[in-house]
């Protein structure tokens, strides 16, 4: 009868199937819809694992169509469900395309909800702040600020994201955006019709909703500190590029403290103190010296570099000094606004601002002796040494490092291994928990994503992309490469990548491991001039792929940001080139951190972390190329490392199965062929 299946399946992994099926639901309302076998078997995996609220850990190729496979079911099972994208970008997409579609095709009336963190809603409190004290930098912050004023009295929901004019990185945000450390909770005068809290509200109500990682981390984070959840409790979680959620949990579950927070303390105790007689003559000097503290430190950091752990930053003498200045500075300002405090929400506001970032600055710049708010972090690595600095920043199972900005700076706090508050999560949802995502294994193994994730034993499943790989794409590898330690390496790579971006007249993404050798290349394109340069750090991230898609023959050069959220379809990208295998950066502290870890634990970093993290970076980059049936394309891998290195194998056996040559020759056919070269073991 309908809604049965063969023994083992559940009534719910059928009626998936048969909504996705050729003569299924979605068939049948969705223009365009193709039935796809793998997605079926990644739907029924998921319709398993909600129903027996059980744990799935699934990689789909691309082109499997995963988010259908995984929103048929849920959408089917009625179950209460949350399910969280990898950016903002992702998000919107999954709930205004995405979904409606889905929902529609199959009747369901479940009520949906899209949800983001606060700093995406308009704050009408420090809207209105702005307006009485605009601290603009440049004429054209002026207009913006209007067109946000302007939209502010229109909107309905608040999500910035409406005004298409405003950039991502505009230094408006926070002067009309609220953060947990400046929100006046209950006692905004706002209150009754803030943007944040009827989000929240929709979110409570709806059956399932829609967030992103950093939400859904922010949440688990609040629970571990005790103070409640921001999301509604659920029946089952969909983690979509699940490959993410370690490094982004390491964030959350750790403690920063930046630049940025500290000027606007300053600015905004003195922006409170308008409507407090006598405030501001207590209050004035206190906020300049913190401003002042705050940059000092910044200009005593200029001989570091980029990164490095906190032992190392403490070896000038004078960055010492400058953190005792701006601790300091920031309990002046705490006492000053301590006897304020009843005078006004705002003012009680800045005062416990001005306490969490003054134990925040203790927590990273003390010695943690003896420090309970500075010991290790709820479930991190049992095995961690805790003999402090003297292991490179280390301090218990955490590392304490920084990270400088043109004009601010990051004290950060992270831990080593996120896997046990992952996992007391989990288990205590009493939740079906599903992640996926197109890049989770090492060869055929999830170990390492498993691990990370904190899964014990989860069930698995690996559905291989449905594309026509003999067909559709083609994988080089150039010969005669000198090591990618030479100094003359990124010449050779652009050298053994002209003839093919001749025969594919440019439509290339060449992607590298360092901004340096990105510019050394650019540079040497450019006395070529013979394509269009779009080169990552002259134009914003979507201007640079607008301008590529649209000139029909560009080269776009880019780093590690662009080997994943980059979708271009059809001929526009038609080559894909890698100039090292994506071993994490040297100088990445807490990734140094976490080998010095696993080494100490007897584990091998190179084999238990190094190599899977770098398979799963080049997976990443890889499927860039084919997007589509369609599509058509080749895989330039310049590293001479995978066929010189026993490790190599590992890379090639995690990719699609790519016909392989070693001939420039087969490269440059390919474009003039409807198949693959012969030489490459496919039909003309």
């Amino acid at each position: 009868m309908p809604g049965d299946g063969p023994p083992g399946r559940s009534a719910l992994a059928a009626r998936s199937i048969e909504a996705l099926a050729a003569d299924g639901r979605l068939a049948g309302r969705i223009p365009a819809f193709v039935a796809r076998p793998s997605q079926q078997r990644l739907a029924a995996a998921v319709a398993d694992a909600l129903q027996a609220r059980d744990t799935l850990l699934a990689e789909a190729g691309t082109g499997t169509g995963k988010t259908f496979a995984y929103l048929v079911p849920l959408l089917l099972s009625g179950l209460k469900a949350i399910v969280s994208t990898g950016t903002r970008a992702l998000q919107d997409q999954l709930y205004h395309r995405d979904l409606p579609r889905v929902r529609d095709a199959l009747g369901t009336g479940l009520a949906t909800a899209l949800l983001k963190g606060r700093a995406n809603y308009l704050c009408r409190y420090r809207l209105e702040r702005a307006k009485g004290e605009p601290r603009f930098t440049a004429r054209e912050q002026v207009g913006q600020f209007q067109r946000i004023v302007a939209w502010s009295g229109r909107t309905r929901m608040g999500d910035l994201a409406e005004i298409e004019a405003l950039p991502e990185d505009s230094p408006l945000l926070p002067m009309v955006t609220s953060t947990a450390d400046n929100c006046l909770g209950s006692e905004c005068p706002f209150w009754g019709e803030c943007f944040v809290v009827q989000a929240r509200q929709r979110a409570q109500s709806a059956d399932l909703v829609v967030v992103n990682h950093h939400l859904l981390l922010a949440d688990l984070a609040l629970k571990q500190e005790g103070f409640g959840e921001i999301l509604p409790g659920a029946q089952a979680f969909v983690v979509d590029e699940a490959h993410q959620l370690p490094e982004l949990a390491a964030q959350f579950f750790g403690e920063a403290l930046s630049a940025r927070p500290l000027v606007e303390l300053a600015r905004d105790a003195l922006g409170e103190c308008a409507e407090v007689p006598g405030a501001l003559s207590i209050v004035q000097g206190p906020a300049r010296e913190l401003e002042h503290a705050t940059r000092a430190l910044r200009a005593a950091m200029d001989g570091l570099p980029l990164r490095g752990t906190r032992a190392r930053a403490l070896q000038s003498r004078e960055l010492g000094k400058g953190l005792d200045t701006l601790a300091r500075a920031v309990a002046t300002l705490r006492d000053a606004l301590g006897p304020l405090r009843e005078s006004s929400p705002g003012i009680d506001a800045c005062h416990a601002r001005a306490r969490e970032l003054a134990s925040r600055l203790a927590r990273w710049h003390g010695d943690g002796d003896g420090d309970d708010a500075a010991g290790a972090i709820d479930g991190a690595h049992p095995q961690a040494d805790p003999a402090g600095d003297a292991t490179g920043g280390m301090h218990g199972d955490e590392v304490r490092w920084y990270e400088l900005s043109p004009r601010g700076f990051r004290l950060q706090r992270t831990p080593l291994d996120v896997s046990g508050p992952l996992r007391a999560h989990r288990e205590q949802s009493r939740a079906a928990w599903v992640f996926t995502s197109a890049t989770l294994s090492v060869g055929a193994g999830f170990d390492h994503i498993a691990t990370r994730l904190g899964l014990d034993a989860p069930t698995t499943l690996l559905v291989p992309s449905p594309f026509d790989w003999s067909r559709q794409a083609l994988c080089y590898l150039p010969t005669r490469m000198p090591e990618p330690s030479d100094r003359d390496y990124t010449w050779a790579v652009v050298d053994a990548v002209r003839p093919v971006l001749r025969a594919s007249a440019g439509r290339a993404f060449i992607l590298f491991a360092s901004h340096r050798a990105l510019r050394e290349a650019a540079d040497l394109l450019r006395e070529a001039d013979e394509w269009p340069l779009f080169v990552q750090g002259e134009a914003p991230r979507h201007v640079l792929l607008q301008r590529f898609r649209e000139s029909g023959n560009g080269v776009l050069l880019g780093a590690a940001s662009f080997r994943e959220g980059v979708d271009v379809a059809g001929e526009a990208l038609s080559v894909v080139v890698i100039d090292k295998l994506p071993f994490a950066a040297p100088d990445d502290p807490v990734f140094q951190a976490r080998l010095d870890a696993i080494r100490r634990a007897g584990g091998n970093p190179f084999r238990d972390e190094q190599l899977p993290q770098a398979v799963i970076a080049l997976k990443q980059g890889v499927g860039r190329l084919i997007r589509s049936e369609s599509d058509r394309g080749v895989l330039v891998l310049c590293d001479p490392r995978l066929t010189r290195k026993s490790y190599g194998a590992v890379f090639l056996d995690s990719l699609p199965p790519f016909p392989t040559t070693r001939e420039c020759a087969d490269a440059e056919a390919f474009f003039g062929r409807a198949g693959v070269a012969g030489a490459a073991g496919a039909p003309p």
